[in-house]
Parts: structure tokens; sequence; C-alpha cells
């Protein structure tokens, strides 16, 4: 039986043809100074510049490379998914392939994994090459994602992480649509530390993660961790009820004084408007909910694999 390797580097792949080759020289010369059998999982999810044919081409020439190719695009984190599944090293390493994490970062998640943590996740100190508003945003995103859940994700850190082997095999069983990662390896538990590092600016491309993406991947987050917003719905229904008897009073007194105030169909209209308005924002929310729900039991897989290499 061949040898299980000692680590996986798990690597999503969508139309990164121009850094692709420089990100697997890059990880084999940090791997090899490992002195440990690794292997690169690299999932190509639906890339259409020519990345899939390189993939293949690299893992011809390299055994330890295994590329997994989606029928379509399925997402970021469903193809870290797949890797994850795909993976056997008794150690997985998540990182992208735009080489904005540095590689040899890789090398002190393995130090804290040899002291016997569990999840080494990379904290981001600096962030190169990104605008001031995707960094604030993110930013906002972090801390408010940290403050509303009961699982405390920690702050700043993405999915470039390692990850124990008996992690992977917990998160693998896990199989929601609606994922992210980062939240669900903080939500397992198991002894974690974070390793600060500075982000570089993408080697070569655009980024695959536009502000549309970002927000679904925000949404995924609150309603994957959190109830607040239902919880916020009640709150808001309270409020305006309270608000609404309140008004009731005020119009009562001012109707038995005499006073021309409030009188007429605007002051109604403007009610009807506001609470209107709050039904739908309401209704919005529990649509979200229930969509994910739907989403669930219609029990279609996470992916589909057009190659593959074997999983065991």
């Amino acid at each position: 039986m061949e040898n299980k390797p000692e680590f996986t580097i798990v690597a999503p792949v969508y139309n990164e043809i121009e850094s692709l080759a420089e990100f697997y020289t890059c990880i084999a010369e940090v791997m090899d100074q490992t002195g440990e059998m690794w292997e690169l999982v690299l999932v190509d999810d639906g890339s259409t510049d020519g990345s899939t044919q390189l993939m293949k081409d690299i893992a011809r020439k390299d055994p330890r490379v295994r590329p997994v190719i989606f029928a379509r695009n399925f997402g970021h984190q469903i193809a870290v998914t797949a890797g994850l599944d795909y993976s056997r090293g008794n150690a997985v390493v998540i990182i992208d392939a735009d080489l904005q994490d540095p590689p040899e970062v890789i090398l002190e998640l393995i130090a804290r994994w040899r002291e016997g943590y569990q999840v080494v996740y990379a904290v981001r100190e600096e962030r190169e090459g990104e605008t001031w508003f995707k960094t604030f945003t993110a930013s906002m995103f972090y801390r408010l994602i940290y403050k509303i859940t009961e699982v405390k994700i920690p702050q700043d850190s993405g999915d470039f992480r390692l990850l124990d082997r008996t992690v992977v095999n917990v998160m693998n069983q896990m199989r929601e649509k609606h994922r992210y990662l980062r939240g669900m390896s903080s939500w397992v538990g198991f002894r974690q530390i974070g390793v600060p590092y500075k982000r570089a600016a993408r080697y070569a491309g655009v980024s695959k993660y536009p502000l549309k993406k970002m927000i679904k991947l925000a949404f995924n987050a609150i309603t994957g961790f959190s109830f607040l917003p239902l919880q916020l719905a009640t709150y808001l229904g309270f409020l305006v009820t309270g608000l609404s008897i309140l008004a009731l009073i005020v119009i009562i007194v001012l109707r038995l004084t005499g006073s021309p105030v409030l009188m007429g169909q605007a002051t109604t209209l403007m009610a009807v408007l506001f609470l209107g308005g709050v039904q739908l924002i309401s209704l919005g929310i529990i649509g979200e909910y229930l969509g994910r729900v739907y989403d669930e039991v219609k029990g279609r897989p996470l992916y589909i694999v057009a190659e593959s290499p074997e999983k065991e």
C-alpha cells in the first residue's frame, strides 16, 4: 500500500493560469524543507482560462500533485471542502493559489501543529494591494461576526490555516450547503492558536472575490452562526408596537383637545407604509433562513466531480 503523506496542501483554483505554475514551485520549495511526504490537492472550480490543463500537466510531472476537476463552478468554499474530502495527510493546510498568502508561512503553521495545536489559523496583520474600502469593510465584518455569534471566530483570519486530521474528519461530516469554513473550524473546538503574517498583493490576475461574493459569504457567516437577524425582527416588532401605542395616545389627546395636528390621510398613509416596510424586512429575514433550510432538505451533493484521483 502506498504510504500516505504527512501533509496535504489544499488549494482551490479558479482562473489562476498566470500564478499557478509559480504557486506550485513555491509550495514544492517550502514543503520539501519539512523532510516529510506531502501532497498538493488542486481543486479546479470550473476554470475557463486554461488552468485545468495546466493542473493536469503539473500532475503528470509530479505525482504528489492531485487535481480534482469540478464539472462546473461551485464556489470557493465548496472547492475547499472538496480538497478536504480528497486530502490524505495527517495535517491539512488550506491556502489560495494567488500567492497572497505566502507559502513560507506554512512552516510556522506546521511548527505550531507539532507543539500540539490542532487548528492553527493565520492572522492578517497587514494586507497589501487591497483598497481601503475592502480593508475597512473586512475589518468591520470580522468584528461584527465576532460580536453576534456564540462561536468566537478569530478576527482578521481567512481560510489560510492548518487543520489536524482529527479536525478534518469532523468537518467532513458537516455537509451544509451554505458554508463558512473559518467559522466551522472554530465551531468544532480543539486546541487552536493564531500565527500573525503579512498578506501580500496578488502575484497576477484579479481578485475572484468581488463585492457581490463577499456579501454572499457574509450572509452565509451570519445566518450560519447567528440567530440575531431573526431576533432583530422580533425586537423591531416590539418597538413598532410600542411606537404605535404611543402615537395612538397622542392622536387621541390631540383629537380631544381639537388640535388640527396629525389630521387627514397623510398621517395614515405614512403609518401604513412604515408598518409595511417593517413587515417586508421581517419576511425577508425569515425568507433567508427558510431558503437555506430548503437547500438543505433537497439533499443534493455539495459538488460534482468530472475528474479526480482516488480518495484513499
